[in-house]
């Protein structure tokens, strides 16, 4: 990096939501434009910043800060330009040469810490006098906390973040407790606050910094899909993360229990918010598990007279899962693909409709969602939607209107993909449910798990103590579908014939990187259009990995570059090592509940808004407005949302995804490369998961002993869920 001392002559830009600013500045008497993260307008201060310069295509030269000191001026010379420059309120150049004629080079330090002398000027008194010291006082007190937080290795811009949280309370908050900041500022973990405490002399067994640990771990654990961790892999990890004996994590564990802020239930250790989430789940589950009145007879009745002239075939399990569908308060339907579960649940929404009920259909995304809706031919939304996510004030955690106080106009609810939906929506879902609402789930518990913690499906068939049905003889499309064939194969742990010639199951035998990469441009431009009467953007490359040549950032940047090359007139910007240009296919990448969205219509009539954007919504930009900062992309299910500048991280490219991101959805043509797939991501599900997204046609590229390897491998991610058993006690109990 470079270091630099500049004067800043004045403010070009500048965000107050997150401190960008693009700032006029004069290093000797070379002018300069330099760009970075600040906490306050730095008119008329001197800095000594570090970062490089860059040309920017349309700006020119510009030098990048990543970390800035100010610095106070000590000759007269820049003193003058200091306090002439208008950066103390009051002072003018007059002024200025007047007060460097007093006190000479000394005049600031008499500012800041003797104020009332500067009344011996004419022009001064003595209550203007205190107001400039003040200001002084002020400046001086952003400067040191600025320079506090540097010292610690922080950016700028987490910098800004932390002080325009705390105000004027900062230091004294992080002196107290270093670990606030895990709680208050999203982007900072464990680690950072810990090497902050640390720093500061906190020992390494202080309570707060053991119980900070403990609950960063259970934290960590969460985001692998898990609600709790036997106690034996909490003690071995939080001891190892904290670098302290046992003893000490097993007495922070049972005090942290005692003030209820754990829960320990044979021998496995929950947060209490994830351990009453699954308590509330299981008990409303329970007491909504009722028998309705209507009687099977009268039910096969009304189906044999929805389903009448559909000429359809209707097997005795589809018609036992409509009957079970209706006469209870909660159902379970789950199936692979092709196997009816479109037909059953079509016949099923007839029967309630036949029988005055209303209906709200949903799912987890708005690409899921919008597949409920053509398959149903009846909105549906997602399950955000449904219940009315609200923007608060943290974007990191929905609030829903839709409550026990509020619940849902519906007598009806069903929801697609439960495989996607994780403990904490299906708590706001259920506590959103009227007592005498049926509720339907449909799923695949093949599938991939949740992103989120919990495996909900999954543990309510585990349970078993809820009706259900499994559909598995094959239905869609014509009967020798490989697709369907082959995933079912692949379900059952059975070797799919992969030098089969088929029109819709292609396997191409790879052994290098860069020939895949070569192959998929190949096919992704010039093949499959053609062949499949599809554009290049419904095809869609699925991967198990993100890094590596065929990971998903190599794969977007080689596609982004032949599927949406540069052209005169096409808008683009640079965001750090991301490049989008109008056009691109983007996915948001994680939940954002305060984003607004609207939906248009003909002529841009407003037809619907509201907020909430949500991890694996896929989009394409429709514009890059330079003035405004701001990028806008039109999400797959009719959204459009106004990003700014500030916000475009929690964009990347989607001509490539990983499998997990692909949950949900289904594409005309999936394209699979399976080469150098890590250990870990050598499990059935995954493979099973990619093959079902697609609708005519998937490709493999890469080695047979990969596919071979996954579909043989019975293990799926183990996840650590309480939900089957918090069921299981909660039905023991009423009986």
């Amino acid at each position: 990096m470079e270091t630099k001392e500049v004067f800043i002559e004045g403010i070009k830009y500048r965000s107050e939501e997150n401190g960008y600013t693009v700032m006029m500045a004069m290093e000797g008497r070379e002018e300069l434009f330099v760009v970075g993260y600040c906490n306050r307008d730095l008119s008329g201060e001197t800095l000594r910043i570090s970062g490089q310069m860059r040309f920017h295509p349309s700006y020119g030269p510009q030098f990048y800060m990543q970390e800035y000191e100010q610095i106070m001026p000590t000759d007269i010379d820049s003193i003058r330009r200091y306090l002439s420059s208008g950066v103390i309120k009051g002072i003018g150049a007059v002024m200025t040469e007047r007060l460097l004629s007093a006190f000479g080079t000394d005049v600031l330090r008499i500012m800041e810490q003797e104020p009332e002398r500067l009344a011996e000027i004419k022009g001064i008194s003595l209550r203007k006098a205190q107001e400039l010291g003040i200001q002084v006082e002020e400046k001086s007190r952003a400067r040191e906390a600025m320079m506090f937080l540097q010292q610690y290795g922080l950016s700028n811009r987490m910098s800004v973040k932390i002080m325009d949280y705390y105000g004027d309370e900062m230091m004294n908050r992080l002196s107290e407790d270093p670990y606030c900041l895990v709680e208050d500022i999203e982007g900072i973990g464990f680690k950072t606050a810990d090497e902050i405490a640390l720093q500061m002399g906190i020992l390494k067994t202080a309570e707060h910094r053991v119980h900070c640990g403990i609950r960063y771990v259970l934290q960590q654990t969460l985001l692998e899909g898990n609600t709790y961790l036997p106690t034996e892999e909490l003690l071995v990890s939080a001891a190892e993360l904290l670098g302290i004996e046992r003893s000490n994590v097993e007495e922070a564990v049972s005090d942290m229990a005692l003030e209820k802020k754990l829960h320990i239930r044979d021998d496995c250790v929950f947060d209490q918010g994830v351990y009453l989430a699954e308590q509330r789940c299981a008990k409303a589950l329970t007491d909504h598990n009722w028998v309705s009145s209507e009687s099977e007879e009268e039910i096969r009745r009304i189906i044999e007279k929805v389903g009448a002239g559909d000429d359809l075939t209707f097997d005795p399990l589809q018609t036992e899962a409509v009957i079970r569908g209706v006469r209870h308060g909660v159902f379970i339907l789950t199936g692979g693909p092709g196997t009816g579960k479109t037909t059953t649940l079509n016949t099923m929404i007839r029967v309630f409709l036949h029988l005055g009920r209303d209906l709200v259909l949903a799912a987890p995304t708005g690409r899921a969602a919008k597949r409920m809706s053509e398959a149903t031919g009846y909105e549906a939304k997602t399950i955000h939607r449904l219940l009315e996510v609200k923007a608060g004030v943290d974007s990191r955690r929905p609030s829903f209107e839709r409550n026990e106080d509020n619940p849902l106009e519906a007598d009806v609810i069903i929801v697609d993909e439960m495989s996607m939906v994780d403990l904490f929506l299906f708590q706001a879902l259920l506590r959103a449910l009227p007592p005498e609402a049926n509720l339907i789930m449909v799923g695949d518990p093949n599938q991939l798990p949740s992103v989120g913690p919990g495996q909900v499906l999954a543990d309510l068939l585990g349970s078993g103590l809820f009706e259900n049905v499994e559909l598995e003889r094959i239905y869609r499309q014509k009967q020798e579908s490989r697709i369907v064939v082959g995933a079912h194969m692949i379900r059952k742990g059975e070797m799919i014939p992969l030098q089969e010639k088929s029109e819709d199951f292609v396997f191409l035998p790879r052994d290098n990187a860069r020939d895949i990469q070569r192959d998929i441009l190949t096919l992704v431009t010039k093949q499959l259009p053609s062949h499949f009467h599809v554009r290049p953007d419904q095809i869609q490359v699925l991967t198990p990995m993100k890094k590596g040549m065929l990971g998903v950032g190599e794969m977007n940047l080689l596609l982004q570059r032949f599927l949406n090359p540069p052209e005169d007139g096409k808008a683009e910007k640079e965001f750090g090592d991301k490049l989008f240009r109008i056009g691109d296919k983007v996915m948001q990448t994680k939940n954002d509940y305060q984003m607004h969205w609207q939906i248009r219509g003909y002529n841009r009539i407003l037809l619907e808004e509201g907020d909430g954007v949500f991890n694996g919504d896929v989009g394409v930009i429709q514009a890059i407005d330079e003035q405004d900062r701001s990028v806008e992309v039109l999400f797959d299910d009719g959204k459009c949302a106004l990003y700014g500048f500030d916000q475009v991280g929690d964009l990347e490219l989607a001509y490539a995804m990983t499998i997990h991101k692909s949950q949900g959805s289904e594409y005309p043509v999936v394209i699979l490369p399976l080469l150098g797939v890590p250990f870990q991501m050598i499990y059935r599900n995954l493979l099973y998961t990619a093959i079902t997204r697609a609708q005519q046609c998937v490709l493999i590229l890469g080695s047979a002993e990969v596919v071979a390897s996954m579909i043989g491998s019975r293990e799926k991610k183990r996840r650590y869920t309480g939900l089957a058993q918090r069921l299981e006690e909660m039905a023991y109990e009423e009986k």
